[in-house]
């Protein structure tokens, strides 16, 4: 672990939190108490070269990178910033040749053309037997099956592979001229043994491949290396600024939301809903994935629902064949609409498996449902449904995670584009019976990064402390009495939704 070198208390004073998500990266820098002093952010192309599959070119996350360091650091005095950070998009990785170029564009986490590769893959090396060393069920997300599908459709690329990165590793590449990441991003790639930290022999010789081409590994908060003078003068930052192993987006959001103790989980309301479950021990179970944490100790027992906000913008969009861009107004109008209608929706149910189904059932071939649908129903109705449908999943999957390790979540902490939707932290709070907490920054993903350079750069002895005195929440939601009555008898038709449309074989 390289030590810093600079006293903080007098000298820099702030951190760097750099989120690459699936559309953007933002830079944002954060003080010691946490609050946003800069922030900046610039977009990243997304490519669908046919459906289901989903690309970036790789150099556009560097591109993008040095856009938002270069703005913020035109704001701040670039000597100021001890350190920085990165939570990045999981499950998406770029394959890159012997002299670091780009073999193909990157290959993101929303792809799909690697599912007839699942079950033939993970039962070479078996079904269980994967699950307990990576900590992730057989599902087309994990990076593993789209290397599988790589080996077989583009053999002539795979031989050519000489650095697997994903987005953490491609940035700490371009910054500091190290092949390293963290523990935290590397694990999403389902070819990383939880247990021995370490990648797992075992897959990657089902793969063809070896140790070499993947990244070191270090936990979270370990200063990776430092800021090179080329990429220093592409970005503002100092030449000897650390960077710092931060992790995935979802355990980066865990830590930026202080969720580090298990009676608290957040919940992540975005294009995909996925809650994290904190744990002291590794354990694994179909009702969830796991994912470490991004900090020293502990693990995330993580539920995810493909179609979050997606089924809303679906709605808008494909149903209702609206441009949002144009109608800027018709969120607000939906949520007026839904407002005025009371619980249940007036008897109209959704199952919330537009993109397949993933804890507890992992069946991609699940498909959304409206049940229930009659003349009376209006757009108001189904928006309504929509909102409901994904908390009645939330109560149901957080409900397996609770009884699959023994614990007891008592609130949630919201965060994500959905966590400013009243109506719907409402609906989620009198559903779930749970406090639903709102954080004072929404961009825990970065403020997560921000916690981990903290505790890198010495600022914080522990993730614990730094958390604790950078991660702040501003409003609570309680659950309402009579909603939860209401709920607790709907949520009973709801839990059996799937298992009857599934054999009834209205699924296929």
């Amino acid at each position: 672990m390289i030590s810093a070198k600079r006293d903080p208390e007098k000298y820099c004073g702030l951190v760097v939190g750099l989120d690459c998500s699936t559309t953007s990266v933002k830079a944002i820098a954060f003080d010691r108490k946490g609050h946003v002093v800069a922030s900046v952010s610039s977009s990243i192309h997304l490519h669908s070269p046919q459906p289901s599959y989903y690309e970036q070119d790789a150099e556009g996350w560097w591109r993008a990178a040095k856009t938002s360091l270069k703005g913020i650091t035109s704001e701040i005095e670039p000597a100021r910033i001890a350190a920085l950070a990165i939570s990045n998009q999981r499950e998406t990785f770029v394959a890159l040749d012997t002299e670091g170029k780009p073999l193909r564009p990157a290959i993101i986490w929303l792809d799909e053309r690697c599912k007839s590769e699942v079950e033939p893959f993970a039962r070479k090396i078996g079904k269980s037997r994967i699950h307990r060393i990576t900590g992730k069920p057989a599902d087309y997300a994990p990076v593993v099956y789209r290397l599988a599908w790589m080996k077989k459709q583009e053999p002539e690329l795979f031989r050519k592979i000489g650095m697997i990165c994903d987005v953490q590793t491609y940035l700490v590449w371009k910054l500091t001229g190290s092949f390293r990441t963290s523990w935290a991003s590397a694990d999403p790639l389902g070819l990383f043994d939880m247990r021995k930290r370490n990648w797992s022999p075992l897959v990657l010789k089902a793969l063809g491949l070896s140790g070499n081409q993947l990244p070191e590994t270090l936990a979270p908060g370990t200063i990776l290396s430092k800021v090179t003078r080329a990429a220093a003068l592409s970005t503002g930052l100092s030449p000897d600024t650390s960077v710092v192993a931060g992790g995935g987006d979802g355990q980066a959001a865990g830590l930026g939301s202080n969720v580090l103790t298990p009676r608290r989980a957040y919940l992540n309301l975005g294009t995909a809903v996925v809650a994290g479950v904190y744990g002291t021990e590794y354990k694994t179970d179909k009702a969830f994935r796991t994912m470490g944490s991004c900090s020293d100790a502990g693990y995330y027992y993580e539920c995810s629902l493909r179609a979050g906000t997606f089924a809303v913008d679906w709605l808008i969009s494909k149903v209702l064949n609206i441009d949002p861009t144009q109608h800027t107004d018709i969120y607000d109008e939906l949520e007026s609409e839904a407002r005025g209608i009371l619980p249940g929706s007036h008897g109209l149910y959704h199952l919330p498996y537009l993109c397949g189904a993933m804890n507890p059932y992992w069946d991609v071939d699940a498909r959304g449902a409206l049940v229930g649908l009659s003349s009376s129903h209006t757009r108001g109705h189904i928006y309504r449904s929509i909102l409901e449908g994904i908390a009645f999943e939330q109560r149901f999957a957080i409900g397996e995670v609770e009884k699959a390790v023994g614990t007891s979540v008592k609130e949630l902490v919201a965060i994500g584009g959905g966590a400013a939707n009243d109506l719907w932290l409402s609906i989620i709070a009198d559903v779930t019976g749970k406090k639903i907490v709102v954080p004072e920054n929404a961009e825990a993903s970065a403020l997560g990064a921000g916690i981990a350079a903290a505790v890198g750069t010495g600022w914080y002895a522990s993730f614990k402390t730094a958390a604790s005195s950078m991660a702040g929440s501003v409003r609570v939601i309680r659950p309402d009495r009579r909603g939860q009555k209401i709920y607790a008898g709907l949520f009973e038709g709801y839990r059996r939704l799937y298992p009857v449309l599934k054999n009834g074989r209205l699924m296929y």
